[in-house]
């Protein structure tokens, strides 16, 4: 998705302007819209402001700022493969497996429904990532173009260019945690499941229809994360670790049991491959 930096001979100003006119410059922008967009919403939550307009006009705002940044990434990924005489059902369902459409759909969810704080941390995680990327890649070889290695002269072939300590900071830092925070990722969005599934219990309103809209996101997420598979797997291990407890009720032993084995049919049931005939496509969040 990333287009080249603008040359290094390129005056300042040619520079910004080149990378400011952009497609990739309008995501970034609507990356780093949503993390300022957290924060500010993130002040007004933790003073206990959360309904306040501030607080409404921001998280609305992340949103918006969500569904922006996942309509290009799914705009730039399909207008060439989309024709218009392509049948509707392949085109649909090409879109639908594709996880940056379904979190644009679950983004625009949220958007329109009542705040739930939790939902916006997935998103904000993303973003982090995204925006450091953009930063290290192209902001800085923009402001401050690399400069050519000692001992390297401007004729050698794949002259090694050194990059600024910041973008090496940036770099080591999105290498080092990437694993890590999107297991976070996994596990907020599974725990965001069980505060729908509590929301549905006291009957909040529309909360059913929250709830059955986001299970099905988060099957999709199950069948194309391996971090939420990741995640799954070890709630489960521990659990099961639990229960083998002699104190632990036979009963509930037996609660768990069963929640596995109906777990397990649902799963298997819904997996679109055994009725499509293959594996469906998958592409990183973006």
């Amino acid at each position: 998705m990333a287009p080249p930096p603008p040359p290094a001979n390129a005056s300042l100003g040619e520079r910004l302007t080149r990378l400011a006119t952009t497609l990739q410059f309008a995501w970034f922008l609507g990356h780093f819209t949503l993390l300022v967009s957290v924060f500010r919403y993130g002040l007004s939550y933790f003073t206990f402001n959360y309904y306040s307009k501030w607080a409404a006009f921001t998280y609305r705002l992340a949103f918006i700022s969500a569904v922006a940044t996942y309509g290009i990434v799914v705009f730039k990924a399909y207008r060439a493969r989309v024709k218009p005489g392509d049948p509707i059902g392949r085109t649909a369902m090409l879109l639908l497996s594709d996880e940056n459409v379904q979190y644009l759909l679950i983004s625009l969810v949220w958007l329109y429904s009542r705040q739930i704080p939790l939902a916006l941390l997935p998103f904000t995680v993303y973003s982090v990532f995204h925006v450091a990327t953009y930063t290290r890649t192209n902001i800085i070889p923009t402001l401050s173009p690399p400069k050519a290695a000692p001992g390297s002269t401007p004729t050698s072939p794949g002259a090694a260019k050194s990059q600024s300590p910041l973008a090496n900071s940036i770099g080591r830092f999105v290498k080092e945690y990437y694993d890590s925070s999107m297991m976070l990722v996994a596990a907020l969005e599974i725990l965001l499941w069980f505060r729908l599934l509590l929301s549905a219990f006291t009957f909040s309103k529309g909360s059913w229809i929250l709830l059955a809209i986001y299970t099905v996101f988060l099957r999709a997420r199950f069948h194309q994360s391996q971090f939420v598979q990741g995640a799954f797997s070890r709630g489960s291990a521990h659990i099961d670790q639990q229960v083998q407890n002699p104190n632990f009720p036979p009963a509930a032993r037996q609660g768990w049991d069963t929640v596995k084995g109906l777990g397990r049919q649902v799963v298997d049931a819904t997996d679109v491959r055994k009725y499509l005939g293959g594996a469906t496509a998958q592409k990183k969040p973006q």
